[in-house]
């Protein structure tokens, strides 16, 4: 399995992406409307608009880091890759996001990082290669 800007032979990431296609088909196919909607909205409200999409990336990045959740910290890491976020500018929205949700959230930054490495290899130590 291929995604753009996502490098597929780390198995971690692509266990999570897996699991994560295999659960969101199996909620969809017994979802109400409501959940059908909430699906919806949330992928809606990651578009362009009066902020471009990137930069709700980023938002949805550190919020997700404050309410440490993992899946999707790795989420938006993903996405953030797929839209040219740089190594430095990925780290930059960690900072912020630790700053706003204190120490606790420092082992979710390590498995971030984890997951950032996973999505773009040798990539990840320089600008160079990371559209």
């Amino acid at each position: 399995m291929r995604r753009k800007g996502i490098r597929m032979t780390d198995a971690y990431v692509e266990n999570f992406l897996n699991e994560r296609e295999a659960l969101n088909r199996a909620v969809l196919e017994r979802a109400d409307r409501v959940v059908k909607r909430l699906f919806s909205l949330d992928s809606m409200a990651y578009t362009d608009g009066a902020l471009p999409a990137r930069t709700k990336e980023l938002l949805g990045l550190a919020a997700s880091l404050v309410l440490r959740c993992d899946d999707c910290v790795a989420y938006h890491l993903g996405r953030c890759r797929e839209m040219g976020v740089s190594t430095e500018e990925m780290m930059e929205t960690m900072g912020i996001g630790m700053l706003v949700g204190g120490s606790i959230t420092i082992p979710h930054v390590r498995r971030a990082v984890r997951y950032w490495r996973g999505l773009c290899g040798d990539a990840c130590g320089s600008e160079e290669g990371e559209g």
